[in-house]
């Protein structure tokens, strides 16, 4: 009768300790999906800029039309996530002529790939307060390369209109002859008439989305 006393003990002790597990783990689990916060862009506050060179002076241009999902967790920021949309259509350089040659298949091509994309994989951390190594997948005229930014957290607070807002600022560079974008034109002097590094700056104000 001892024996089973104890052994019932036993058995309630073990249950106890695999239900306080469980119980801590989903604690863990639920703490961590409400840490991190759903934001949508403010367009009317936001940009995807980027610049080329052009014989010997550096000319941008911007995408005017872009969509994004950003998943900020602000106690673990490594494990937030961004997913973006370009329309590759609204490329503006503010010169009609070569916007419409951007949109031909000597560079966009946006009537086969009509967006461009940017999945992130992985986020680190740097010895920098609130900017972090973001690298990505990004598909351009059908192909998908990994590409890194960095971006800062510029801040998250109200906005005095009741919201709470984020803003993210993101730069980076990449090889256009990477994505198959190769046209070019040979000048006399044995230089390119344009450069094959395209620098891009994206700066994003969000809305917090309300759960």
């Amino acid at each position: 009768m001892i024996r089973n006393a104890v052994a019932f003990l036993r058995m309630r002790s073990a249950i106890v300790a695999i239900a306080m597990a469980i119980s801590l783990f989903l604690c863990l689990v639920s703490g961590a999906a409400r840490a991190a916060s759903v934001f949508e862009i403010d367009a009317a506050h936001s940009s995807i800029g980027f610049s080329i060179r052009h014989l010997f002076t550096m000319v941008p241009g911007r995408f005017d039309k872009f969509s994004a999902n950003i998943a900020y967790d602000e106690v673990a920021p490594e494990k937030s996530t961004v997913d973006f949309t370009i329309d590759a259509a609204s490329v503006n350089t503010d010169n009609v002529k070569r916007d419409g040659h951007l949109r031909t298949p000597d560079f966009f091509n946006v009537e086969k790939f009509p967006t461009l994309t940017f999945k992130s994989t992985k986020v680190e951390k740097t010895d920098q307060k609130s900017v972090y190594k973001v690298t990505g997948d990004l598909t351009m005229l059908g192909v998908t390369k990994p590409v890194t930014v960095q971006v800062e957290v510029v801040g998250i607070g109200p906005d005095g209109f009741g919201n709470i807002k984020g803003g993210f600022q993101a730069i980076g560079s990449l090889n256009r002859k990477d994505f198959g974008m190769i046209w070019n034109k040979a000048l006399d002097t044995g230089n390119t008439l344009l450069g094959d590094e395209v620098k891009f700056q994206v700066s994003i104000e969000a809305v917090k989305k309300v759960s």
